[in-house]
């Protein structure tokens, strides 16, 4: 497999996307990292830099400039990715389901999982979720409603619930 990194702007700084030769997205990330977590979830993978593939660009652009459901129309995979199975990708997958404006607790998203009081695995999970935004595990908050754990930074957190319209307490 050979995977595409290229950059694009966005009002919460630039992102960093790796794309297959088929345009599906395989990572993103708010910055640095993107390398090394691409190396990590497909070890064998050629890295090349390259243009985002339009379709992908497009979606997250439509998304910052107000469409809610535009990241729902981004193209991604995680075949292939080193922990493509098991609780962890089940936690990944599970981000999917979450539309944009709700926010569900750690132990919510343990238990739409498979592992009802896995709350703490499912943020570990979180925290290497390979394509945040697409799956948008800043949905994610404490059962308190606080904001806690992104990668991205709690401001980004805070910035895209804001901006998805997500009520908080």
């Amino acid at each position: 497999m050979n995977l595409t990194l290229s950059w694009l702007p966005s009002p919460i700084g630039p992102l960093a996307l790796a794309c297959d030769d088929a345009g599906a997205v395989r990572g993103l990330s708010f910055g640095d990292g993107l390398i090394g977590a691409m190396r990590r979830e497909y070890p064998g993978a050629g890295l090349s830099e390259g243009v985002a593939p339009g379709g992908a660009a497009r979606e997250i652009a439509a998304y910052f400039d107000g469409d809610r459901e535009a990241l729902t129309r981004v193209d991604w995979s995680l075949d292939g990715a080193a922990a493509g199975d098991g609780f962890q990708a089940r936690v990944w997958r599970a981000l999917a389901a979450v539309p944009a404006g709700v926010t569900i607790s750690y132990g919510e998203m343990a238990k739409r999982a498979g592992e009802p009081g896995a709350a703490q695995a499912a943020g570990t999970a979180l925290n290497r979720n390979p394509i945040p935004l697409i799956l948008a595990c800043h949905r994610v908050i404490g059962a308190d409603g606080s904001l806690t754990g992104f990668g991205g930074g709690l401001e980004r957190k805070g910035w895209l619930l804001r901006h998805e319209g997500a009520l908080l307490i």
